[in-house]
């Protein structure tokens, strides 16, 4: 069963970044996004990429500040954050950008504070 492990997370200060790294046990050749959860908010699509590395999309808290990528060789996908605000912090975790979602891994905490 797939599994998927999420890493990279930690604490930034507003405007400094982190990249977000998604490992995936099974090689697999589907949409994959990042989400992202804040206390007491539900889970948000944060960026999602295809099969071949394009297209992509970002919702618009993540447009000009977020790249997602990914190295279907090493099964990983990656999100890279640049300008971190106040309102990132959150849960971050990876899945199908569609369909029924593999079962969610533990995630990766953010934290953005100065």
């Amino acid at each position: 069963q797939m599994q998927l492990v999420e890493s990279g997370g930690g604490s930034a200060q507003p405007g400094g970044s982190l990249r977000l790294s998604c490992l995936m046990t099974e090689t697999v050749f589907v949409s994959m996004a990042w989400y992202r959860q804040a206390p007491g908010k539900e889970r948000e699509l944060v960026a999602s990429i295809s099969r071949g590395g394009t297209p992509t999309f970002y919702a618009d808290s993540a447009k000009g500040r977020f790249t997602i990528s990914r190295d279907d060789a090493k099964n990983l996908v990656y999100l890279q954050m640049n300008n971190l605000k106040p309102e990132d912090a959150a849960v971050y975790c990876c899945n199908k950008a569609s369909g029924d979602v593999w079962p969610w891994g533990q995630g990766t905490q953010v934290t953005v504070s100065s």
